[in-house]
């Protein structure tokens, strides 16, 4: 991997966010925005109809700090939804992804800024470490052992994860970056979007991102995800029987054994 020591410090870069009854996590992830070594940055949270007071908590800091922008769905309408009111607001150059229990290292900004004026790339993701839902360490890491960039027919078979909360994209590169309008996936199935355009995701290895585990995160629940893959390929990505065949294979085995 390599850093370029040029001069990001004005590079204006828009965090998108989506809340959803995120009171217990989110005091957490705003700590680890407002700590960033990067300071040129816009939040901007779309709120999906709280009803635990995280809505409140956000009008309460962006009152105070004008770089947070805060937006709210009528209905209950989903992540892709929310993110996609965020990302339409966005005035950056860059836009980095934080859902609202994830955590970021302070110099997670500044470092993949430097990562990608450096490698003069579009798309960047980093590693990440897993956590519990009170924030300690599940020891366990995701994407440490990447090296080489990313391709469409890699992320078909997943051959990397590419969590949400690690991804930075270059704005106004791509012609559209809205996430296509499921309730689970719609981030994989945008960097699929992004990357069948021909461009190449570049992994940093390096543990800048803490992914929070809750235990009862949609996530969490395999037979879903794998009903949501299956639906990527054949809905969304069109894929042939036998390719969709092929993908999910790599998808399930790396779901077994990957560290």
């Amino acid at each position: 991997m390599r850093i370029s020591h040029a001069n990001t410090s004005h590079r204006l870069v828009s965090i998108i966010t989506p809340s959803f009854n995120c009171i217990d996590t989110i005091y957490q992830t705003y700590l680890s925005i407002c700590n960033q070594t990067h300071t040129t940055w816009e939040w901007l949270v779309t709120d999906d109809c709280s009803s635990d007071g995280s809505y409140e908590f956000f009008s309460k800091i962006s009152s105070s700090d004008s770089r947070i922008k805060l937006f709210r769905n009528r209905t209950n309408q989903g992540a892709a939804v929310s993110r996609n009111v965020s990302i339409s607001n966005a005035s950056g150059e860059y836009i980095a992804f934080i859902d609202s229990d994830d955590i970021w290292l302070e110099d997670k900004l500044e470092k993949q800024l430097l990562f990608m004026e450096g490698n003069n790339t579009s798309f960047s993701f980093t590693a990440y470490e897993l956590i519990d839902g009170d924030g300690n360490s599940l020891n366990q890491t995701v994407d440490t052992h990447l090296k080489g960039a990313v391709t469409y027919e890699d992320m078909l078979r997943k051959k990397a994860t590419l969590g949400c909360s690690t991804v930075m994209i270059k704005n106004n590169y791509f012609s559209d970056l809205k996430m296509p309008l499921i309730r689970t996936g719609q981030d994989y199935a945008l960097w699929l979007k992004l990357l069948k355009s021909g461009e190449s995701a570049h992994p940093i290895p390096e543990l800048l991102t803490k992914y929070r585990i809750l235990p009862n995160s949609i996530s969490r629940n395999k037979l879903k995800k794998a009903q949501r893959q299956w639906q990527i390929y054949r809905d969304i990505e069109k894929l042939p029987l036998p390719t969709a065949i092929e993908c999910f294979f790599f998808y399930a085995f790396r779901a077994v054994f990957r560290k």
